[in-house]
C-alpha cells in the first residue's frame, strides 16, 4: 500500500509514452521519422540514442509471428530465436531482463524475461508501428531497459474521434515455410460527438517450420553419426521440417474513449491465446529421452489512460497510463499432461506531468509503480513464488537552442525482491531490496547543413530480478537445471554513447558509437556439470566491458518513369568482454545489410543481401557460429490511388534456402532459422 501512496503523490514521469496524444493523426503516426517512444514526439535526429521506427508499407513487408523475427533486420537489434514462435529482441547484444518490451507505453506482464522459450504476449499483427530506442534514454523506462526498449504501438485506446466515419484495417498472411496462415482486423466505430469504439481481433496458425538443412549443427552432427547407438545415430540426417515448431495464436481485444480538446479518458481489455511448440534440445546419450514440451499460454489485460492539457499553464499535459493483467502458461509434455504451470499478475503505472515549451526548454517528472507475483507450480518448477514491488522517480529535462541541444536525466529506483519457502527446491525464504540510482548527460552541436553530432554519457544501476536471485531447479522449456545467487549485488555501469546524423536532398545517415564499464554484471552460462541429465546453467557476476557500433545509411541513386532507386545500408556489431574471463556468452557477430529499392507512387521493388559474420569469440562450453548471407526480396503493390493502404505484397526471404543460425540463441545448435519462405500478404484499410 505505501508504494501505491507514494506513486499517487509523486508528480509525472518522463513521458516516455506521451507519443499518442502528440500525433494528431494517422498520416502523422505512419512517419518513420518522427520517433514518438520519448518525452514527446521528436524527430530521430533529434535523439540522442540509436532509434528505429518500424510502421506503413515497411512494417507489413517485415511482419512476422513474433517480436523478435520482425525487428531483425533493423541496427543493432538481433533476435534470442528460440525456434520459430518464442523470440524476443536482442539490442546491442543485451536481452532479457536488460531489453524492456513494451506494450503502447507499458509492460508485456507475462514471463518472455523469465526464459527464452517463453513468448511475448504482445502479438505484432496488431502493431500500428513499432519502434526502438537503444542506448541511456531508454533507462528512463526502468533499470531493466538498459539495452533498450521495443514499444509495439496499437490504437486500442482511441487516441482521436477522426472524421466521424466507421473504419476497418484488416491485413491476412500466407508464408510457405511454416504453412503460415494469419489474419487480423481492428475496426474504430464513433459513438456520438465524443466517443470512439475500438475492436480488433487476429488468427494465426502455423505447422513445423521448413528449415531447408539439417537440423543439428554441424559438430552435433559428427557426434551423433560416430555414436554406436542407433537412436542416436538417426539424429544426424534430421533435416528438413523442425520439430514440435508449430503454433496457434488468437487475440481479441475491445476499448473506447472519450476525447474532448482539453483532454482524453479510455480503456481496453485484451484477451491473448497462444498455443506453440518448443523445439528439441537433442540428447545424444541414448538413455536420455528428449522431451517435446508445448507452452499453452493465456492472458487477460487491462490497460487505462487518462490525460488533462490545461490551457494557459506552466504544464502542457497531466497524464496516467495503467496496466493490469493476469498471466498464465503450462508446459505440456508429449502425452498432454500439465507438467509444470507459471501464474503471473502483473500491475504497471505512470502519471506524468509534462512541461510546456518556453523558450526552447521543456522536461517532464514523474513516477512509475511496477509489481509483479510469479508463482511456478509443477515438477520442474525451477523457481519459489516470488514478488516485485518497485517504485521509480524520475525527470528529464532538454534545451533546444538551436545550433546546441542539451537534455539531462536521473531516475532513482527502489526494488524489493522477495522468496518463499520452497521444500521442493530445498531454498529457504529470502528478500532483498535494492537503491538503483542511474542518470545521464548528453547534448548534440550542429555541424553544417542538417548534419549534427552528439555525446551522451551515463551512469546506471540495476537491481537482479527475481530469477537471477533465486533460480535453483530444472526447467523443461530449455531443458536446462538453471541457477542463481541470492548474494548478488547491483550491477553498476558508466557508459558513453556517440552520434552523428545527417540528411539532405536524396540521403540521411545516422551512426551510434557505444561503450560501457559494467560493475557486478549478471550473466548466465553452462557450467559443464549436469544435474538430472540435464546441463546447468548458472549465474555470475563479474566486472565486464561492452562496445559496438550501429550505422544506418539510406541514398537515393537515380528517379526514372515515376520510380526513385535507392540504396539502404546496415551494418553493426558488439564486442562484449568478462574483465579477466573471456567473452560474454550469445553476442551476435558483425553483420552488414544492403538493400536496392525503387519506389512510385503504385509500386515498391526491393532486393537485398544480409551477412552475418561467423563468430569464433565465444564463452567456455558455447560453441562458434557459421556465418550465412541471406538473400530476400519483396514486391507491394497499391492497386488504388485514391487507397494508398491497400497493398499486396510478395516477399522471397531466404532464397538460396541457407541454413542459418543466430549465435544469440540458446537453442541454435538444434534449431536453425526458416529455410526459404515465400509470402504474400494482403493489407486493407477502409
Amino acid at each position: 500500500m505505501r508504494y501505491i501512496l507514494l506513486a499517487g503523490l509523486t508528480v509525472g514521469c518522463i513521458a516516455p509514452h506521451a507519443f499518442a496524444q502528440d500525433l494528431g493523426d494517422h498520416d502523422q503516426s505512419a512517419n518513420s521519422d518522427i520517433v514518438v517512444t520519448a518525452i514527446y514526439a521528436r524527430n530521430q535526429a533529434d535523439i540522442l540514442a540509436g532509434t528505429s521506427v518500424l510502421t506503413d508499407q515497411e512494417l507489413t513487408r517485415k511482419l512476422r509471428p513474433t517480436i523478435g523475427e520482425t525487428l531483425s533486420r533493423q541496427a543493432g537489434v538481433s533476435a534470442t530465436s528460440f525456434g520459430p514462435n518464442a523470440s524476443r529482441p536482442v539490442l546491442r547484444g543485451f536481452q532479457g531482463e536488460r531489453v524492456r518490451v513494451l506494450s503502447d507505453g507499458i509492460g508485456s506482464f507475462d514471463v518472455s524475461n523469465t526464459s527464452v522459450d517463453h513468448a511475448v504476449a504482445i502479438n505484432p499483427l496488431t502493431a500500428d508501428r513499432i519502434e526502438v530506442l537503444r542506448g541511456p534514454a531508454a533507462l528512463l523506462f526502468g533499470s531493466s531497459a538498459i539495452g533498450g526498449v521495443v514499444n509495439v504501438i496499437d490504437s486500442r485506446i482511441p487516441r482521436r474521434v477522426g472524421d466521424g466515419h466507421f473504419h476497418i484495417d484488416g491485413i491476412g498472411t500466407y508464408g510457405s515455410a511454416a504453412n503460415e496462415r494469419t489474419i487480423s482486423a481492428a475496426t474504430d466505430i464513433p459513438v456520438g460527438k465524443n466517443f470512439i469504439a475500438h475492436f480488433d481481433a487476429s488468427y494465426a496458425k502455423t505447422r513445423d517450420l521448413d528449415t531447408g538443412g539439417f537440423i543439428l549443427s554441424p559438430d552435433l552432427r559428427a557426434t551423433a553419426a560416430a555414436s554406436p547407438a542407433p537412436e542416436s545415430a538417426a539424429l544426424a540426417d534430421l533435416r528438413g521440417k523442425l520439430p514440435n515448431s508449430a503454433a496457434r495464436t488468437w487475440t481479441i481485444a475491445g476499448g473506447g474513449a472519450v476525447v474532448t480538446e482539453t483532454g482524453n479518458l479510455g480503456f481496453s481489455v485484451t484477451r491473448y491465446d497462444n498455443l506453440y511448440g518448443v523445439p528439441v534440445r537433442y540428447s545424444l546419450d541414448p538413455t536420455v529421452g528428449a522431451e517435446e514440451v508445448r507452452l499453452d499460454a493465456r492472458q487477460t489485460r487491462v490497460d487505462l489512460r487518462a490525460e488533462i492539457n490545461p490551457a494557459n499553464s506552466f504544464i502542457d499535459a497531466i497524464r496516467f497510463r495503467g496496466g493490469f493483467a493476469d498471466y498464465v502458461h503450462d508446459e505440456l509434455e508429449d502425452t498432454g499432461e500439465v507438467a509444470t504451470t507459471f501464474t503471473n499478475q502483473g500491475w504497471e503505472g505512470r502519471f506524468e506531468l509534462v512541461q510546456r515549451e518556453k523558450s526552447g526548454w521543456r522536461g517532464a517528472i514523474g513516477s512509475q509503480l511496477f509489481l509483479r507475483k510469479l508463482n511456478i507450480e509443477g515438477e520442474e518448477k525451477f523457481l519459489p513464488a516470488a514478488t516485485t514491488n518497485q517504485i521509480g522517480l524520475f525527470t528529464v529535462q532538454s534545451l533546444d537552442a538551436g545550433g546546441f541541444r542539451g537534455e539531462i536525466g536521473g531516475r532513482y529506483e527502489r526494488t524489493r525482491q522477495e522468496a518463499r519457502e520452497d521444500t521442493q527446491l530445498g531454498t529457504a525464504a529470502a528478500q532483498r531490496s535494492f537503491n538503483a540510482i542511474s542518470a545521464s548527460l548528453g547534448g548534440s552541436l550542429a555541424l553544417f547543413g542538417d548534419w549534427r553530432v552528439g555525446l551522451n554519457l551515463s551512469h546506471t544501476q540495476r537491481a537482479p530480478s527475481a530469477e537471477e536471485l533465486f533460480s535453483n531447479g530444472p526447467h523443461a522449456g530449455t531443458q536446462a537445471f538453471e541457477i542463481g545467487d541470492t548474494t548478488f549485488g547491483k550491477e553498476k555501469s558508466n557508459g558513453i554513447e556517440a552520434t552523428l546524423r545527417g540528411n539532405g536532398d536524396g540521403y540521411r545517415v545516422a551512426a551510434s558509437f557505444y561503450y560501457s564499464d559494467f560493475d557486478n554484471f549478471i550473466f548466465e552460462t553452462p557450467t559443464g556439470a549436469m544435474i538430472d541429465d540435464l546441463p546447468i546453467f548458472q549465474f555470475f557476476q563479474a566486472d565486464a566491458r561492452h562496445f559496438g557500433a550501429e550505422v544506418e545509411a539510406n541514398f537515393r541513386l537515380a528517379r526514372f518513369s515515376g520510380f526513385e532507386l535507392g540504396l539502404d545500408t546496415v551494418a553493426d556489431f558488439t564486442r562484449a568482454t568478462i574483465k579477466g574471463g573471456g567473452p560474454i556468452p550469445r553476442i551476435p557477430p558483425l553483420r552488414l545489410l544492403g538493400a536496392l529499392e525503387a519506389t512510385s507512387d503504385r509500386l515498391d521493388l526491393r532486393g537485398e543481401v544480409e551477412w552475418v559474420s561467423r563468430q569464433t569469440r565465444i564463452a567456455a562450453f558455447e560453441t562458434t557460429t557459421a556465418g550465412y548471407t541471406m538473400v530476400n526480396a519483396s514486391l507491394a503493390i497499391r492497386p488504388f490511388v485514391d487507397r494508398e493502404r491497400v497493398s499486396i505484397t510478395l516477399s522471397a526471404n531466404n532464397i538460396l534456402d541457407v541454413v542459418a543460425r543466430r549465435h544469440a540463441s540458446f537453442l541454435k545448435d538444434y534449431a536453425p532459422l526458416s529455410g526459404r519462405d515465400i509470402r504474400v500478404s494482403l493489407r486493407a484499410a477502409f
